[in-house]
This record gives C-alpha cells, sequence and structure tokens, in this order.
C-alpha cells in the first residue's frame, strides 16, 4: 500500500506516467521524484517532494521517460544529470538538477534529434568505461539509439550517437544495469528483452519474458533495478494490461519471482493501469527508511488526472 500520492497533473491516463528517483544521501528527506507530464498542451518535467507536493515544472513539452544519474563531469564538477525524451520536438533533454535547491537547469549542448517518433528514454553509466549513456526508444518500429554523453568543453553535455538496435514494433519502457552492463527492454506487446548495455555489445538479446504466453500482460511498460550486494536484487517491470508489477531476479537468467499490485490506503487510491516504476534501497527519508517504490496510477481517484504513488520499499512482498 502507498505511504504517499503526489499532486495529480490533470488529464487521466499516461500523461505523468514516468519518474526516476534522487536520494539526497546527506539529507534523505530532502529527496526528490522527478517526474513527466507528456500532455500535447501544458506538458514538461516536474519535481516532486517527498511530501508528494509539486516543487518545480518546467513546461518544455511533452517530456516522455525520465532518468537520473549521478557523476557526470561537467565544468570540472560532478553533476547530477536527469535525461528525458522529448516528443514535441524529437530530442533528447537534458538537465542538471541542483541539489541545494533541488531544482532543474537546462544543460544540453545543443538541440539533440533523435529518431522520430521517440518514446522513452533511459540513462546508463558504464562500470567498464565510466562513460555515460542515453537510450531512446522508439514509438513506432524503428531503432533503439545509444547516445554517448560528454562535457562540450563548456560545461554543456553533448550526445554522440554510438549504436542502434532495431525493433520491429512500439517500444517505450527501458533500464539499465550499471554495474551488471545489461539493458532491459520492454517491446510493449512482445517481450521483455535483455541486451547488453556496452556500446560494442551487438545486437544480440534474450527474451526475460513474453507477453501472452509468460507473465506479462501488454503492455509492458516500466521498468527498474534494485540494486543488491553482488549482483543480487530485483528488476521490477510494469505489467499494465493487469495493473501489477512483475518482479524478477537480478541475478543469472532473471528469473521470475512473483507478482503485486499498489492497494489503496485511506485516502490513497489503488493503482490501476499502471506504467513508470522506479526504486531506490537507500533511505529516502521518513516512512522511507528502507528504501522507496514510486509507481504511476493510470486514473487517480475520480479518474481526472493521473499521479504517482510512493510505496515503503519494505512494504513489497519478497
Amino acid at each position: 500500500m502507498p505511504a504517499v500520492e503526489t499532486v495529480g497533473f490533470s488529464g487521466s491516463g499516461d500523461i505523468s506516467d514516468d519518474s526516476a528517483i534522487w536520494v539526497d544521501q546527506a539529507n534523505p528527506a530532502n529527496s526528490v521524484v522527478i517526474a513527466d507530464n507528456k500532455a500535447s498542451s501544458g506538458g514538461g518535467i516536474g519535481v516532486f517532494g517527498m511530501d508528494g507536493k509539486l516543487m518545480q515544472f518546467r513546461g518544455d513539452g511533452m517530456i516522455g521517460n525520465i532518468d537520473v544519474r549521478t557523476g557526470l563531469p561537467l565544468g570540472g564538477q560532478s553533476t547530477v544529470v536527469v535525461g528525458a525524451n522529448n516528443r514535441t520536438n524529437n530530442t533528447l533533454a537534458l538537465y542538471s538538477l541542483d541539489t541545494a535547491t533541488r531544482t532543474l537547469s537546462p544543460i544540453g549542448a545543443r538541440s539533440i534529434a533523435t529518431f522520430a517518433p521517440n518514446s522513452g528514454l533511459c540513462l546508463y553509466r558504464s562500470k567498464v568505461s565510466g562513460k555515460f549513456y542515453a537510450f531512446v526508444t522508439p514509438y513506432v518500429s524503428g531503432s533503439i539509439q545509444q547516445f554517448e554523453l560528454s562535457d562540450n568543453g563548456a560545461g554543456k553535455v553533448d550526445a554522440t550517437l554510438v549504436r542502434t538496435l532495431s525493433i520491429s514494433s512500439i517500444t517505450e519502457g527501458c533500464v539499465a544495469d550499471d554495474d551488471l552492463g545489461h539493458l532491459y527492454v520492454g517491446q510493449e506487446d512482445v517481450a521483455l528483452w535483455k541486451y547488453g548495455a556496452e556500446p560494442g555489445a551487438g545486437n544480440s538479446r534474450t527474451a526475460v519474458d513474453t507477453v501472452g504466453g509468460g507473465n506479462l500482460v501488454a503492455d509492458i511498460e516500466g521498468m527498474a533495478i534494485e540494486y543488491g550486494a553482488n549482483g543480487t536484487g530485483r528488476l521490477f517491470v510494469s505489467s499494465q494490461g493487469e495493473s501489477k508489477i512483475a518482479v524478477y531476479d537480478r541475478a543469472g537468467g532473471n528469473a521470475f519471482l512473483q507478482k503485486f499490485s499498489v492497494g489503496a490506503n485511506g485516502t490513497i487510491d489503488a493503482v490501476t493501469g499502471t506504467d513508470g516504476v522506479d526504486v531506490t534501497t537507500l533511505n529516502a527519508g521518513p516512512q522511507f527508511e528502507q528504501g522507496l517504490l514510486v509507481v504511476h496510477d493510470e486514473s487517480n481517484t475520480g479518474g481526472t488526472s493521473s499521479n504517482l504513488k510512493y510505496v515503503p520499499l519494505g512494504a513489497v512482498p519478497r
């Protein structure tokens, strides 16, 4: 059951369907959840506090998926980088998170074009090279693109296309395992695929699970990695057609473990049509000392908005 829910963005459905958690390890109560608003009019990107209240909103267009990584070298400083795909102009949107003010500022060196139309995004920090990458997924059959992110020498982030992976139908959700070097991609009505995340890994892939004959009900949507010690942990995947989260072992062949739903708790309604998810095992403040799971709710109470539910990770069954 959720402990907190965010203020909803107007419009039910997938208006606010993806999020990324940033944890302030020095002061966990100051952690934030960064979320999209992909409305065709008034869309953008927002920053929510751990109380679910909106702290900042940038009306930058139809922002799709959100991801965050720490430690990107930029202008001689270690930067918290937030990546997103912008569906309005089919570009890669890049921001820095000011950890003191907890606000976003654009840091893209230029307008970085992606495959059109784009659908989703995830970031990857290579344990092998230390380099940062962004994966962008297509809204139709086309190419998953891998961009290398780097400082342009003037304190801005530029991106270079280093790999493409062909995919035959709409693909949105993806997540990269920074430690193990895997990329997981959800081809919405087909399968959950596992690729190598390094740019030289080629196009070979394996199916972790499938729609229909497996444990997933279309659409396959958001996904997140729960990092445990020595390669342990879990992979969370949204099985939207049944409003459940499927859970897999992070290690080895990603054995299926279980599925669960997020129910109502007092004035907070149950999750339906779940799309994006994110997870952290870090202390994210009061109520979330053992970690945090954030889940999208397609139809918030009354069906007039979509929002995000904050679930204590310790409450998630194992």
